[in-house]
């Protein structure tokens, strides 16, 4: 390390992320005095909002949290009233939320690597020089993200916010018509994720090479790779935890330059999200999201945290696969609206899925009259922010022994936290309340 090396990175805001963060790096003749990955998002107290509220209405108001994890939001909270309350759905509404899931993920993915990742591989401040340098993988990421938008506001009611998710049932229906015109359109768009897949496999390269040991956690389920259901699952255990006992291994803490929550569990850190999901579920792979993954060098237990978004692309093909399927079990399947009878009661109930960027967490009490008296929500974002920090801890020395001047750490410190699909205004639950008499 360059004794005259001396680097100052106060960068606020990140770009290319959702909400703010900033990087914080000091370094005076190589020795390095500050490294911090700081959030100073206002904190939003939604589970505030959701206390006093009928159970009809937590799932609508939750689902606000995030525009783009929207579908995933409403499903927990919907799971966590369900569970609470004993209701038991078809696997008619089951199978229409995996398919919204899967939509979303699509939706959600394809945004993230295309229009926010693939700028840094080509060292490009955005996706709009691309437009004329990459004009048909602009064309075609296009197309693949109108079409999940599309299913997500056929299935849903709308693109985001689902209106049609409703407690133990779902309020309308696509028709066989338009499953089928879907249908159609997730089966041509595996030509176009194969493209896709070639068009990342030739940017590899310009991917760091980091990797860092961490604790990886998802959720699992021993009939498929897990979206909608499964047990608490981490790489450093080899049995499962059911999700009401999720506090046992979210572990919540604060630190003080940050407006969200952290956790942790066996180790310092851990990370969620579609690495973590490929890392603990890789052996579930549908065939060809499999392929992919082995065309793409994502092979068993991946310790990059930049190989986020190479499992991003896998698993979009995994859930234009998984669509097809369900779509398929609908066609096969008499459609007609289900209207269960609900009867609210008290009761406690926890509800998880995954969504795009981790395992997500509702957790809700009800009253005897079906008003929510208590919520916690853990958001993935959230759970990632400590393994942000130690990898940026790790990668600054790293960075200084190559001879990287100021620029280059800086560049690569903002493609890490890109790398992680960061939701970060929607992980602020934290405020520091100081009272003075």
């Amino acid at each position: 390390m360059s004794s005259k090396n001396n680097i100052n990175i106060e960068l606020h805001h990140i770009t290319r992320v959702e909400g703010h963060g900033n990087i914080v790096v000091n370094a005076n003749e190589g020795k390095i005095e500050k490294i911090q990955w700081q959030v100073p998002e206002a904190p939003r107290f939604f589970e505030a909002m959701v206390v006093g509220r009928d159970y009809n209405d937590v799932a609508t108001i939750t689902s606000r949290i995030c525009g783009i994890c929207s579908i995933g939001h409403t499903f927990a909270s919907l799971k966590a009233t369900e569970a609470a309350m004993g209701i038991e759905i078809s696997p008619t509404t089951r199978v229409l939320r995996e398919l919204l899931i899967h939509g979303e993920t699509l939706q959600s993915h394809i945004l993230h690597v295309c229009y926010l990742v693939v700028p840094d591989l080509l060292k490009v401040n955005s996706v709009f020089p691309l437009v004329e340098s990459h004009k048909d993988v602009v064309l075609l990421v296009t197309k693949l993200h109108r079409l999940a938008n599309e299913l997500c506001d056929c299935v849903g009611g709308r693109t985001t916010h689902p209106i049609r998710a409703r407690i133990g049932r779902f309020s309308m229906l696509p028709t066989k018509k338009e499953l089928e015109g879907f249908k159609k359109r997730l089966t041509e768009a595996v030509d176009d994720l194969k493209k896709l897949a070639e068009v990342v496999q030739s940017l590899a390269g310009a991917i760091p090479d980091f990797t860092r040991e961490t604790e990886y956690l998802s959720l699992t389920n021993d009939s498929e790779y897990a979206f909608y259901d499964g047990l608490c699952t981490t790489t450093d255990i080899d049995k499962t935890i059911p999700v009401d006992e999720y506090k046992r291994v979210v572990n919540e803490f604060v630190v003080p330059q940050s407006t969200a929550k952290y956790g942790k569990f066996n180790r310092d850190s851990f990370m969620v999200g579609a690495l973590a999901r490929y890392n603990n579920n890789y052996r579930q792979l549908t065939p060809l999201a499999a392929s992919v993954a082995e065309m793409l060098g994502l092979t068993g237990i991946n310790y990059n945290p930049f190989s986020n978004n190479i499992a991003q692309v896998v698993e979009s093909v995994f859930a234009v696969e998984r669509a097809i399927d369900h779509i398929n079990w609908l066609l096969d399947s008499d459609l007609k609206l289900e209207n269960p009878e609900i009867k609210p009661k008290a009761g406690k109930g926890v509800g998880a899925v995954e969504v795009p960027r981790g395992v997500l967490f509702h957790g809700y009490e009800y009253d005897d009259k079906g008003t929510c008296v208590k919520a916690n929500c853990v958001i993935p974002t959230n759970l990632n922010h400590n393994n942000i920090q130690l990898d940026f801890e790790k990668m600054v020395p790293e960075l200084l022994n190559q001879g990287k001047k100021e620029k280059e750490i800086q560049f690569q410190l903002e493609m890490l936290v890109r790398a992680y699909d960061p939701c970060i205004s929607c992980s602020t639950h934290y405020l520091d309340v100081v009272f003075k008499k």
